[in-house]
């Protein structure tokens, strides 16, 4: 009888193992991110931002635009939103990214490591608008003075009449 019960007992644990998503975008904790994300997404426009220039690098930065999508994707064993930054300095350049929204914040990765040493972007509603910074990151040897930031401010995107 007890060795009936403890194969019983695996067996059922056997099966809730089975019912767990392999998808993480699939997962019951995608549904709080969900909830969290949605206050950010749209596409956003920078109407105020620093133009950074690194001396390491030689370039300087200049985001326009950003789109932040409720496409899911897979990123590692997590998910992810997809999205996009839009560049005018150094170079026109659109970037795929991915994003989530937190409780106070979103967090935007995805930035090529030829681009420079970031780490991606960190923003947060302010009202209507959106409000972030470049974030460092400092494993890639860059060292940023301390008080040097990228900040921007983005408003959405004039919705055009049909």
């Amino acid at each position: 009888m007890r060795r009936g019960s403890t194969l019983a007992a695996l067996g059922t644990l056997g099966s809730l193992l089975a019912c767990e998503p392999a998808n993480p975008c699939s997962s019951s904790d995608m549904y709080l991110r969900a909830r969290f994300s949605q206050r950010y997404v749209g596409h956003w426009v920078v109407t105020r931002g620093d133009t950074l220039t690194l001396p390491e690098l030689g370039d300087r930065f200049r985001l326009t635009d950003l789109t932040l999508d409720t496409s899911r994707v897979v990123v590692g064993r997590t998910c992810h939103f997809r999205g996009v930054l839009v560049f005018a300095v150094p170079r026109a350049e659109t970037l795929a990214v991915t994003w989530y929204g937190s409780g106070e914040q979103a967090l935007i990765y995805g930035w090529p490591a030829d681009l420079g040493p970031f780490a991606g972007i960190g923003a947060t509603r302010v009202g209507d608008s959106l409000v972030g910074a470049v974030l460092f990151d400092e494993r890639l040897g860059v060292q940023v003075r301390p008080g040097v930031t990228a900040r921007f401010v983005a408003g959405r995107a004039a919705q055009r009449p049909r």
